[in-house]
């Protein structure tokens, strides 16, 4: 079963490039300039579990580095997810540094939607919100992928599917994005040193991906 740590390397590109706010910047607190929230959809024993994946561009004068914790709230559920300074994701893109989480989740697997607050706190106690909503919906069922023999055969109704290619140590290689359902392996784009892939589904309009399970290529 694969987990939002295995897909880090895959997920830091695409998920940076979608669904981006834009806040004011004051001078006294550290600052969320920019946040984005994206639901992910993984592969469960009994159906798809739900992630968020959670992420903003802070500020702060005394750098990066003087942050200590991010929270998100969903007030209207009572809920609150942490990220302390030492568990959050730091990815750099276009220049500017971002932090956050791939991680956020409920108990139940299912994820509230509305209106979310952010807050972010340095080392110095002081601290800023920013508000924000999510409404993306699932408008398809889970995708599937079968390989054999070296062919595939995917079922998706999502816009954009794509392959994440892995090497034999579960390191990622890259991804194929893919024009037909079915067809040999050996037509696409897949490095040697493959050993498994995994279905990456988009909806980009509902800000909603799912990824299965990885599938040996042998």
């Amino acid at each position: 079963m694969i987990f939002p740590q295995r897909a880090v390397k895959f997920l830091s590109f695409f998920t940076l490039m979608t669904c981006v706010f834009l806040f004011s910047c004051t001078n006294s607190e550290p600052v969320i300039t920019f946040g984005f929230i994206r639901l992910v959809l993984y592969q469960g024993e009994n159906g798809p579990l739900e992630h968020f994946s959670f992420f903003i561009i802070p500020e702060d004068e005394d750098g990066i580095d003087n942050l200590e914790e991010l929270y998100l709230y969903h007030d209207k559920e009572q809920l609150c997810w942490h990220i302390k300074s030492d568990e959050w994701v730091r990815s750099t893109h276009n220049g500017r540094e971002w932090i956050g989480t791939r991680s956020i989740a409920a108990i139940d697997g299912t994820l509230p939607r509305g209106l979310f607050r952010a807050v972010l706190t340095n080392k110095g106690g002081e601290s800023s919100e920013r508000t924000f909503s999510y409404d993306g919906e699932i408008r398809f069922p889970f995708p599937e992928l079968e390989i054999a023999g070296g062919y595939y055969t995917v079922n998706s109704r999502w816009p954009v599917n794509r392959f994440v290619c892995y090497d034999s140590s579960g390191n990622y290689i890259n991804t194929v994005t893919l024009t037909s359902f079915s067809g040999s392996l050996s037509q696409l784009d897949i490095s040697p040193s493959t050993r498994t892939v995994a279905l990456w589904s988009e909806d980009e309009s509902n800000f909603c991906s799912a990824f299965t399970d990885v599938v040996p290529v042998n």
